[in-house]
């Protein structure tokens, strides 16, 4: 049974206890509880508005790995906070949009905010069992405690081009088994993204909301900006199996391969088409803003490696992009790609290693892997076949 579970009964026979009384039967061992179905509910909206500390108390009991993570998501949550409010001051931060003419480890221009948010996450990360810390701010991993169980990969503010124009931007966060007695700190890094044991993103938009796993399902924390701490919003978040929504830019249709293109396209021709249903194409340019909205409602993200430099391995980075993202949908039933390869399987062979990204709903993910792999599929796309038929998809 999941960590949490465990968690919401013992608090929901706690309440019951205290509110709701128990009666004791003639029957030896067993009670039974006076229902009341205000006091009921009241429980259930207590529950799911329990806070991260104590969700966090029901984890770390098992080892000093497993403690390690629940200290680093404290200190994760503490630093979301301050950025969240540096964040919500937009032009009143002293220009925090500013670009400020150096680059990060990945050759993107630097923000203020980038360098600000970079060293809060560090500094809080300071007082937490973190052997290494790699960020996209930093070409090389940051040795904070070498002896340390865990080794965290961060994003500090990932969208961060969109910081003045108001859209949703991020943090997101990977946490690993750090390896002992490493020669090299870039050894915690250079693994599939199987070996996590924690990962999540903060979302800094019309709310704060944090959204972590640590392998037994994904929960979302909102921040409660009155009280100042998170509070669990949705549990166990399930994403629907199948979805007619897809998110892809579509202005570098030009660039695209062929099996992109295809399946773009017969998204575009809907009920006529080879897939015989209308699709929504949606578009947020932040990739915490859809994977939020994939985790909320379903759906698929496509970033497809294309023919433009730089982009011919993929655009988004492995380590702390792709890997705690992939883990959190994994965790919420859906599935994460290279569009021919599952994700956490991949072994970045650099740092700030990039890689082609598909997730989302279980099915539509399967079903462009289809569209890369199938050796049939080339055939049906001559000229000589005319309108594909796909009805082995």
């Amino acid at each position: 049974m999941k960590l949490y579970s465990i968690y919401f009964i013992w608090q929901l026979v706690t309440l019951a206890r205290c509110h709701c009384g128990w009666r004791r039967t003639g029957r030896p061992g067993l009670v039974t509880l006076r229902f009341n179905q205000k006091l009921w509910t009241k429980m259930l909206a207590t529950a799911r508005n329990l806070d991260l500390d104590a969700f966090l108390a029901t984890v770390g009991r098992e080892d000093e790995t497993s403690a390690a993570a629940g200290a680093v998501l404290r200190q994760i949550a503490s630093a979301a906070i301050e950025v969240a409010q540096l964040i919500s001051l937009g032009q009143l931060g002293e220009g925090i949009g500013i670009a400020v003419g150096t680059q990060n480890s990945d050759g993107d221009t630097q923000k203020k905010i980038d360098i600000l948010a970079n060293e809060m996450f560090i500094d809080f990360l300071r007082g937490c069992p973190v052997a290494a810390v790699l960020s996209e701010e930093l070409s090389l991993p940051l040795v904070l405690d070498p002896a340390a169980p865990v080794a965290v990969a961060i994003d500090p503010l990932d969208g961060s081009s969109n910081i003045d124009n108001a859209s949703a931007v991020g943090t997101i966060f990977s946490i690993i088994p750090a390896i002992a007695k490493a020669t090299d700190p870039a050894e915690h890094f250079l693994r599939p993204g199987h070996h996590q044991i924690a990962a999540g993103f903060v979302i800094y938009g019309s709310q704060t909301s944090l959204v972590l796993t640590f392998c037994d399902g994904v929960h979302v924390f909102t921040l409660d900006r009155e009280a100042v701490v998170f509070r669990l919003a949705i549990p166990n978040v399930s994403i629907p199996q199948d979805s007619v929504e897809y998110a892809i830019n579509a202005s570098n249709y030009r660039h695209w391969g062929d099996s992109v293109r295809a399946y773009v396209d017969d998204c575009v021709t809907g009920i006529d088409g080879p897939l015989a249903r209308n699709h929504n194409m949606r578009w947020m340019a932040s990739l915490v803003a859809e994977a939020y909205r994939i985790l909320a409602r379903g759906g698929v993200f496509l970033y497809p490696a294309d023919q433009r430099p730089g982009y011919l391995a993929g655009r988004l980075r492995l380590n702390y992009e792709a890997n705690p993202i992939s883990l959190l949908i994994e965790q919420a039933g859906g599935a994460a790609t290279d569009a021919t390869q599952r994700i956490l399987d991949r072994r970045p062979t650099e740092l700030h290693a990039r890689t082609p990204f598909v997730f989302g709903s279980f099915e539509p993910v399967h079903r462009i892997v289809r569209y890369h792999t199938d050796p049939q599929f080339s055939a049906e796309r001559a000229p000589l076949f005319g309108r594909r038929g796909l009805m082995r998809l």
